[in-house]
């Protein structure tokens, strides 16, 4: 347990002179044009340069939450899988080190290359601004396409060639589909102790309708639109946030990209934006991409909801809300979409 953790308008003045030892030929870097990023909530990330008279070097900073919304949150894990993919087709950012001692920092962190391009934008959703909002339809559909491409591409990994068999679930059970239910059973009790009747019906109904997937991949986890950087040209520039990567059914990634979109446009109160392919056809030019068919979707997507719905009763559970704002409001309407 730490002491202290140093506040982030600190963490420059410490960092500095770590970053001059650590890259080659920076003796001389300053931390520039320090900020905290607008996305992501599971892992506490900043934006920043090291720059010196001849060059500017765009990094990020990420360092563990101040309260952690996943009960087995490593900072290795996420670096270990960006480390593994590097050799891979996917463009997943370089990481300059890691430091897992709590050190002068007061917490463990690591710095990795800042890769350029835009998110779609996750509050408000992509669907109401953003690049992807600013897109034209063929725009759109080029950058929706991309992400099924990508996530494609993930579940086309040797996991086991690229030594990733830590992201299975070996205290969870021996099969793939019991695994992850009996994380989520686990996590849940975690997060708030006493869950919503909605979510313990979703677990029963999880283990009531398992089964053995047809393909075990490696799955991005956190696989939607809002955690690629794309360029000027709408083509994939980046693929970010890996810390819910794990060792499941393929449909799990697909699963979890419609969800999302559905909860950034119906759940909202609007349709998608024109370009947007649906979902039948979303469904179809991913199995033509893998060769693997969908036929667990609907399981799927009560699993992603149960699972996005972790860190979100843990911020409930521990963060003093206004009484009329229920942010697991989306999930809970999904799960009993598909469940009744």
């Amino acid at each position: 347990m730490v002491n202290f953790r140093l506040p982030p308008e600190q963490i420059p003045g410490v960092l500095e002179p770590i970053l001059r030892q650590r890259l080659p030929s920076a003796d001389s870097a300053r931390i520039r044009n320090w900020s905290p990023s607008p996305r992501g909530f599971a892992t506490e990330t900043f934006l920043f340069e090291a720059a010196d008279e001849s060059s500017t070097l765009p990094l990020v900073f990420r360092r563990p939450p101040d309260m952690s919304l996943f009960p087995d949150y490593d900072l290795l894990r996420q670096v270990l899988v960006m480390q593994r993919l590097a050799d891979t087709s996917l463009p997943v950012p370089t990481v300059r080190w890691l430091d897992r001692s709590e050190g002068a920092l007061g917490t463990p962190y690591f710095v990795m290359d800042r890769l350029a391009g835009e998110a779609p934008s996750d509050y408000p959703s992509y669907h109401v601004a953003g690049n992807y909002y600013a897109a034209s339809p063929q725009h759109r559909a080029r950058m929706w396409w991309g992400c099924v491409d990508t996530i494609a591409a993930v579940h086309r990994v040797d996991w086991r060639a690229l030594g990733l068999e830590f992201l299975t679930m070996p205290d969870c059970g021996t099969r793939p589909g019991e695994q992850i239910v009996n994380y989520l059973d686990a996590a849940l009790t975690w997060a708030a102790g006493e869950q919503p009747p909605t979510y313990r019906r979703a677990i029963e109904w999880l283990r009531a309708n398992s089964y053995d997937p047809e393909h075990v991949t490696l799955l991005w986890g956190d696989a939607r639109m809002s955690n690629i950087l794309y360029s000027k040209d709408f083509e994939v520039a980046g693929v970010l946030d890996w810390e819910i990567a794990y060792i499941g059914d393929h449909e799990a990634d697909l699963a979890w990209m419609l969800f999302l979109d559905w909860a950034s446009s119906e759940f909202e109160g609007h349709p998608p934006l024109p370009g947007t392919p649906t979902r039948a056809e979303t469904i179809a030019y991913y199995e033509a991409r893998t060769g693997m068919t969908v036929r667990n979707l609907r399981f799927n997507e009560v699993l992603a909801a149960v699972l996005l719905s972790v860190p979100l009763l843990r911020m409930t559970s521990r963060v003093q809300l206004p009484p009329d704002m229920n942010i697991t409001g989306f999930c809970t309407t999904r799960i009993e979409q598909l469940i009744s």
